[in-house]
């Protein structure tokens, strides 16, 4: 095991370039289930999270290469084998396995997914939507059950607005016999993106990126070419490490549109920003402004974007709300930085940040991926050195996060943990 150790202090300086979308590329792999000819898939990050998906696709059949970012999927062999166990409980993505082996074998055996610890995320929408299209669903000894005769296509309302609810509805639609209709749909840009990759396997979808979706069913699907887009999730958290710590930084592979709600925040806390094309320009103030977020679903403010925010208002001047409506429980960073000597109290479902508070290097620990960036951003921003574990979380969501910051300026390296901080680890 190994932990990540940050030096303070250091301005940031020069171009970064972002990597393709995690949240796309969870969705996109599972997808190619649906095809009976080869897919491929350009762009995406080298991140865990992709050798897990490619891991899952083998042990179904399918034949699965890679090189350097570009992925090519034959799942023309594959087969309906139960995955109740192993990698697919490693993240929650795995439950996109469902909505594309229902859409293409009309059954499946997925085990409950893991993935961060954030709280409740019930299924419960995803499991409303496969009875609407026809399938039997059952949780037996921790697995999910679905069976179905035939898929046919429904109207389906999800109650609460969900980006993984409306990806997995999509994924077993597209080849029903008929209409769907998924009402009150998530907006966000990786939806877009699966539809896409969707539509050139010859699916037929309107309305993606909107709150209604309308699909007309087809018999098959083939394979296809398709580049991921960029992550703005990462590009969002290095534009919020530019503010915290950066002279001048720029930031390419960007969609500045996807990115409007924070790239706001921002730029109301004083922070310069340019954008040309697919760049972003980034200067941060002499004197940071404090601001509020509430996080929202898209395009209000991400809620993966709210830990590391977070990190960064502790530089800011004066008090700041903090409120996660999409997952009120996500605040085990607080308590982390803390011990870096932020001053942070919470207060009914938010956290007020009192600002500017100095940072000092501490041992601390990431319970999730956005956690782990925001005390990335935190460690450079503090006085000293700050010792991260858990440094298997960041690495599930970004690529060659050490080398793409060390060529900033920061110092950033990894060393192996000694028999008495992984015991500490493993007991905390």
């Amino acid at each position: 095991m190994h932990k990540l150790m940050v030096e303070g202090g250091r301005q940031l300086r020069g171009t970064l370039r972002v990597s393709g979308a995690k949240n796309s590329a969870v969705a996109l792999l599972p997808a190619a289930i649906l095809a009976e000819s080869p897919v491929t898939i350009e762009g995406l990050p080298d991140i865990s999270d992709v050798g897990t998906l490619s891991e899952l696709l083998r042990e179904i059949g399918g034949e699965v290469s890679q090189e350097d970012r570009t992925i090519h999927i034959d799942p023309s062999e594959m087969i309906s084998m139960p995955l109740p166990n192993g990698r697919v409980k490693k993240l929650r993505a795995s439950y996109y396995f469902m909505g594309a082996m229902l859409g293409r074998f009309n059954k499946a055996v997925i085990g409950l997914p893991g993935g961060c610890q954030l709280g409740p995320r019930p299924i419960d929408q995803h499991i409303k939507g496969f009875e609407a299209l026809g399938a039997e669903v059952t949780n037996e000894q921790g697995a999910i059950y679905l069976r179905a005769e035939k898929l046919k296509g429904a109207r389906i309302y999800l109650d609460m607005v969900s980006v993984g609810a409306t990806i997995n509805i999509m994924l077993a639609a597209v080849r029903a016999e008929g209409k769907t209709v998924i009402e009150n749909a998530a907006k966000e840009p990786e939806i877009i993106d699966v539809a896409t990759l969707l539509t050139s396997m010859g699916a037929n979808i309107k309305g993606a990126g909107t709150d209604v979706i309308r699909i007309e069913g087809v018999e098959r699907l083939t394979g296809c070419l398709h580049t991921i887009i960029p992550d703005r999730i990462e590009a969002g958290t290095y534009a919020i490490l530019a503010a915290a710590q950066g002279e001048e930084v720029i930031l390419d592979n960007v969609i500045p549109q996807h990115l409007e709600s924070l790239l706001a925040k921002l730029r109301e806390m004083g922070v310069m920003i340019e954008m040309k094309d697919d760049q972003l320009y980034i200067r941060p103030p002499e004197r940071m402004k404090s601001v509020d977020i509430k996080t929202l679903v898209h395009p209000g403010f991400p809620t993966d974007l709210q830990q590391p925010f977070t990190s960064l208002l502790t530089n800011a001047s004066g008090n700041s709300v903090v409120t996660d409506t999409i997952y009120p429980s996500r605040f085990k960073h607080v308590d982390e930085l803390t011990r870096m000597n932020a001053r942070i109290r919470g207060e009914g479902g938010s956290v007020i940040v009192h600002g500017p508070s100095p940072l000092y290097g501490a041992s601390v620990k990431a319970s999730d991926l956005r956690a782990g960036a925001a005390l990335v951003i935190a460690g450079l921003m503090a006085e000293g050195t700050t010792e991260i574990s858990g440094v298997e979380h960041i690495e599930r969501g970004y690529e060659n996060i050490v080398e793409k910051l060390n060529n900033l300026g920061a110092n950033i390296w990894y060393e192996e943990m000694s028999e008495i901080e992984k015991e500490q680890f493993q007991n905390s």
